[in-house]
């Protein structure tokens, strides 16, 4: 899987709330959410991002709340990959779940800057930074999640498994 966008960064210690406030949680379908992604923080901050962008974000990205409404934001506001220094840990299985690839990149993470253009290769780990030429290798993707997220997210692929066992 390969991604190609703009870097979009934001901050550390964004919480699930941030990413889409719970006045927004009325509805799961990913076009509305979409167009209230990070209203937390700022509320025209989605008009910015073009679909393929990627998001860049600090440490402890998707802390707070458990909530699946989160990672359904990011990708219905057209963002199929978030780089991270690091993700809350129960934020990082509801992405994935959910079909949002995430990476994780430690300080390397300061080597993007906002409005850089990104090439993504999933399936080697390596980010390449097309406007000033960083290169970052992150481990790649353990083969089960690389399924899950060819499908789209857990329940496509559960489906899909069950399926072919009739």
């Amino acid at each position: 899987m390969n991604y190609k966008g703009t870097a979009h960064k934001v901050g550390e210690h964004i919480d699930t709330d941030a990413i889409i406030p719970a006045r927004f949680l009325v509805t799961s379908d990913a076009k509305e959410l979409g167009a209230n992604c990070m209203a937390g923080l700022e509320p025209d901050w989605v008009k910015r991002v073009k679909p393929g962008d990627i998001m860049v974000a600090g440490r402890n990205f998707g802390c707070g709340s458990s909530r699946e409404h989160a990672p359904i934001a990011i990708l219905g506001a057209g963002m199929p990959v978030v780089i991270g220094h690091s993700f809350a840990r129960i934020f990082y299985r509801n992405a994935f779940n959910m079909g949002l690839l995430l990476m994780e990149v430690g300080d390397d993470v300061d080597k993007i800057n906002d409005g850089d253009e990104l090439e993504v290769d999933a399936a080697t780990g390596v980010i390449r930074d097309l406007t000033n030429g960083a290169e970052i290798q992150c481990p790649p993707l353990p083969a089960s999640m690389a399924a899950i997220l060819a499908k789209g997210g857990l329940v496509n692929y559960v489906k899909e498994r069950l399926a072919a066992k009739g």
